[in-house]
């Protein structure tokens, strides 16, 4: 981010009320019992020593509550930022601005790109080409990727 300005999203309140489902769900999935049996829990919290497993066991086991913590802080704020929106119309079809200050921003783009990385695993996006456009999921998918994608070029500017 190049500068510290409020971010003007644009969303209708459809968008949101499903966004805030799958971020909910998201939330969720972090809180469950045991997390690390997930393999797409797991690929939120990646190994950092890919040569020695033993020196990223212990990474992990030293980070993955502090870094799954602050994924579901990131959630919870995105949660309560689309909160306006929630309480909408949600058959209104003209999109409502919702200002996001720089670091609810960034929570946004945390959150996003850790719901992608979830959904990956669940469809088995390894790759550009993988994927199967038949799959809802993988519209989800995609769509999380131009709200994303949205944003880190707004505040790239």
């Amino acid at each position: 981010m190049t500068g510290q300005k409020t971010l003007i999203l644009e969303m209708t309140p459809l968008e949101a009320a499903h966004l805030s489902d799958v971020v909910g769900q998201f939330a969720q999935l972090l809180t469950a019992s045991a997390p690390t049996t997930d393999p797409a829990v797991a690929r939120l919290v990646p190994d950092a020593y890919a040569d020695d497993p033993e020196g990223a066991a212990e990474f992990r086991r030293l980070t993955q509550s502090s870094l799954l913590e602050r994924r579901g802080e990131d959630a919870a704020r995105v949660l309560s930022s689309l909160a306006p929106l929630r309480s909408a119309d949600p058959t209104a079809i003209e999109p409502v601005e919702l200002p996001l200050p720089p670091d609810t921003a960034a929570a946004w783009m945390r959150c996003l790109a850790a719901l992608r990385l979830v959904l990956a695993e669940r469809l088995g996006i390894r790759g550009e080409d993988d994927g199967d456009p038949d799959d809802p999921r993988f519209g989800v998918y995609e769509w999380l990727g131009y709200r994303l994608d949205g944003l880190v070029q707004a505040l790239d500017t």
